[in-house]
């Protein structure tokens, strides 16, 4: 079994409709091109109970956890002290953090600043030589911000951390509808329990009408069952493959 990930977005402006949730998306398609199962993906409010509940249910279901925002400088920015509680720890200044924005801001600190360096007790800092901010660890848990430009590139510094093995796509668009190619599909997958096949209706495009994708780790396996579908589907019904 390769590696699993879980992400925990957490923002009332994300779940009020305010703010469109980008992150979750990115981080599905990176964690697919490094060969990372992602497993559950959860949007939750800026609510200490259920900051703490998400953590500590995907710290022990999956490898690696991903969490996005609320790790501002503001009222509502409560990750830090969520994920605290759910750990059982205290919330902290982490002291390296402490000095750091105390030297680059040159004395004119105050609470709001100093916010910004509080982490859960035993926490680890992951140096990030791209924006010089450090991104926080917790065991499995990666804490990231909500700002999609910055998710992005702390996620581009961290992402050597879970390569795995990568997964095999192969793809088949097809002139026929889902109906019509259900027995076929069935069939594939009882002959090729492992594959991950998706089958993915598209309406109003004049080329296709169906997009079936078939994925597995192991590429002879997905390549054996895309030969396979391809001698199962109807004549003339496949349009193009990739």
């Amino acid at each position: 079994m390769g590696l699993s990930a879980g992400v925990v977005i957490i923002g009332n402006e994300i779940l009020s409709g305010k703010v469109t949730d980008e992150n979750s998306p990115f981080l599905a398609r990176e964690l697919r091109q490094l060969g990372v199962e992602l497993r559950r993906i959860v949007t939750i409010p800026d609510d200490l109970d259920l900051i703490a509940q998400a953590v500590r249910e995907f710290r022990e279901a999956y490898d690696v956890v991903f969490t996005s925002g609320g790790v501002g400088p503001t009222h509502d920015d409560v990750t830090m002290a969520g994920i605290a509680r759910g750990l059982g720890r205290r919330v902290i200044r982490h002291p390296e953090m402490e000095a750091n924005i105390r030297r680059f801001l040159k004395g004119a600190v105050n609470e709001a600043h100093l916010k910004m360096s509080e982490v859960p007790e035993g926490a680890e800092l992951v140096p990030d030589a791209s924006l010089g901010f450090p991104t926080i660890k917790f065991e499995n848990i990666y804490i990231l911000p909500g700002i999609p430009d910055i998710l992005r590139k702390k996620f581009h510094a961290l992402r050597d951390r879970f390569t795995d093995a990568p997964y095999h796509l192969r793809v088949i668009y097809t002139c026929q509808s889902e109906s019509m190619i259900a027995e076929s599909l069935n069939q594939a997958v009882a002959e090729f329990p492992d594959l991950l096949l998706g089958s993915y209706p598209k309406l109003g495009d004049p080329e296709y009408m169906v997009k079936l994708t078939m994925e597995s780790k192991d590429g002879e396996y997905v390549q054996r069952a895309f030969d396979r579908l391809l001698a199962l589907l109807p004549a003339g019904s496949v349009v193009r493959t990739e």
